[in-house]
């Protein structure tokens, strides 16, 4: 059961060969655990996931939540779930140990985490967002705002959400209409909607925190007039219990197409004009606040979507071995026996390709994760700020790659099931159904190229771009060693080339003011630099996988040559694709920016 979750052979060597995470013990932060702690970790998030969370994986989806006497009603499975997550210390996994965690790097609770994501996506979403909720009130609250509702989150008393999306707006955020007025009593008083507000209202806490952004009345327009507010359900007494409830209504449900276990709200903030609201940090900085909150969840995101991706390869793989049907082209005796499916030149290529691309991402998000207890625990600020930057650059990949290819190997394991891929007596529709969402939660492919190619590429002088060019030469010097590598290595290395080249013409366009050219065909800009980044990330599996087969060790040898073959396989098939989006980039085609609404 637990290989349909991931693979625990590839994420051993994505810990212990390509991340090194048995080398973070050797930080003061993490000095008391060991390879035995983080595998302990490990374990009991896989039996959790498999007990709690993956048994109902099917019926949450059956059986969305519903609406009813103005409050959200679940199935039943869900909390027995959440609580053993909870009880399992998972909320806290990363949290100092004074203050109930584990005090784990983030790479291993992302790589616990990791197996709730695979196992139940919405049921996993509860937690998710209070983890983001409180680790926003912890970086930007009052002392107070922390007793009254961080230690409650931290506790698993109260849940949290992130309140962004208004009907009218969207993803414009400076459009937002949500107010707040100052009472007298220094609280606030909000007024406003909120439309796809995920875990907005559930039964499983006490309590619900909601991180909601809202415009005080001297607010300046735009994104600079934006704040941060903590609006809890139920108001909260000095001495620590719930008071009566506040002026947020559950005005209804979303029913989407996947998550459907995960409720989706449209919440009315103050219809009586009473809803109270408490102001967190400095007025009109609530937007820079919750870019925290956001990144997190960005990142959460591209794993979801990576795991969702991993779930359905596995499943596609482990039919396609026990499937018979058909005989090979060369076969031409029809008294033979079928042969299984995963014999078959165009099913290698489908698998082939969701490894690629599931395998790929993961490294991706791991390697992210391993950035953010760079950020935190290397030894010089310089260290620390150099892996912020490069964390800051690669965000909008972790997010959009992995939910534009992954959701790609969800379709590919529908295709390998045949007929049998789209009913809903298998798993993998509903994976894919799950995956959609993941384009567009967050921000969608759109908006993150934006950020990419529009902010993060000039960010402190180019500093994150001049560091990963730099990381993937080393890579790709390490890998010239081993000459079997070559064919691999060489079209990352032309295609580097070339992006170098047109990122700097992009941006020297930029400079000079013309906006909208350069940035109208960003979404391919985005995919290319994707494509490099987890070109390289597959390149360095591939060293390491030369180094594991030099090693000698006969159990290992299938598990490395099947690295070797999806690096291959991604660098000779995919990485040359992206020369077509780099010449339309380095021409400045207009096609889609001259296109006139009227010819449509």
């Amino acid at each position: 059961m637990s290989e349909m979750l991931l693979s625990s052979r590839n994420l051993a060597f994505e810990l212990y060969e390509v991340l090194d995470a048995e080398g973070l013990t050797q930080r003061e932060r993490f000095a008391e655990h060991s390879r035995e702690t983080f595998d302990a970790a490990i374990g009991t998030a896989r039996t959790i996931a498999e007990k709690f969370f993956a048994p109902h994986n099917r019926k949450n989806d059956e059986n969305e939540p519903r609406y009813e006497n103005g409050e959200a009603i679940l199935i039943p499975e869900v909390k027995p779930a959440v609580d053993a997550f909870l009880e399992a210390g998972f909320l806290n996994a990363a949290r100092n140990f004074e203050a109930g965690g584990m005090q784990l790097p983030t790479l291993l609770s992302q790589a616990c985490f990791a197996h709730f994501q695979s196992a139940n996506a919405a049921s996993t979403s509860y937690p998710f967002l209070t983890m983001g909720a409180a680790n926003l009130i912890e970086s930007f609250g009052s002392d107070e705002q922390k007793q009254r509702f961080l230690q409650p989150m931290i506790d698993g008393r109260f849940f949290g959400t992130m309140a962004l999306t208004e009907p009218h707006a969207g993803s414009s955020l400076s459009d937002i209409r949500t107010r707040a007025e100052p009472a007298t009593d220094g609280s606030y008083r909000l007024k406003g909607n909120k439309i796809f507000i995920s875990g907005g209202d559930h039964p499983l806490s006490e309590n619900i925190v909601h991180m909601v952004l809202a415009k005080l009345p001297d607010a300046p327009p735009g994104v600079k007039g934006i704040s941060l507010f903590i609006v809890p359900k139920f108001m909260v007494n000095d001495d620590g219990s719930l008071g009566p409830r506040n002026d947020v209504l559950l005005a209804g449900l979303f029913h989407k197409m996947g998550w459907r276990g995960t409720t989706s709200t449209a919440l009315n903030f103050g219809d009586n004009d009473a809803c109270v609201g408490y102001l967190v940090g400095k007025p009109h900085h609530g937007l820079s606040y919750m870019f925290q909150m956001m990144n997190e969840a960005r990142i959460g995101v591209g794993m979801g979507a990576v795991m969702l991706g991993y779930a359905g390869y596995l499943y596609s793989l482990e039919y396609a071995r026990e499937r018979p049907q058909g005989r090979l082209p060369d076969s031409k005796d029809p008294s033979t026996a079928p042969v299984a499916i995963v014999q078959h030149a165009d099913v290698k290529r489908m698998l082939l390709t969701q490894k690629a691309y599931v395998e790929g991402a993961f490294d991706l998000g791991l390697y992210a994760a391993r950035l953010f207890d760079d950020t935190n625990t290397l030894t010089s600020e310089a260290e620390r700020r150099q892996a912020h930057e490069l964390l800051d650059l690669l965000t909008p990949i972790v997010k959009s790659w992995p939910s534009e290819f992954c959701l790609k190997a969800n379709e590919l394991a529908i295709q390998i099931l045949g007929g049998h891929g789209y009913t809903r007596e298998y798993p993998v529709e509903q994976y894919y159904r799950d995956n959609r969402l993941n384009p567009i939660h967050e921000g969608t492919h759109g908006i993150q190229s934006l950020d990419l190619l529009g902010r993060k590429l000039a960010q402190n002088g180019g500093a994150g771009l001049k560091q990963l060019i730099r990381l993937i030469a080393d890579t790709a010097k390490r890998a010239a060693v081993h000459t079997a590598l070559d064919t691999l290595r060489q079209p990352l290395e032309t295609l580097v080339e070339r992006l170098q080249s047109v990122t700097i013409g992009l941006l020297t366009d930029l400079a000079q003011g013309k906006v909208n050219s350069s940035l109208a065909n960003s979404a391919l800009y985005l995919k290319a630099f994707g494509h490099t980044v987890i070109g390289w990330r597959w390149l360095e599996q591939a060293v390491r996988a030369e180094e594991g087969l030099a090693k000698g060790n006969p159990a290992d040898r299938s598990f490395y040559k099947g690295k070797l073959q999806a690096a291959r396989y991604f660098l000779t098939w995919e990485v040359p694709s992206c020369h077509h989006e780099l010449a339309i980039l380095e021409t400045r085609d207009d096609t889609c920016l001259a296109m006139q609404d009227e010819w449509f």
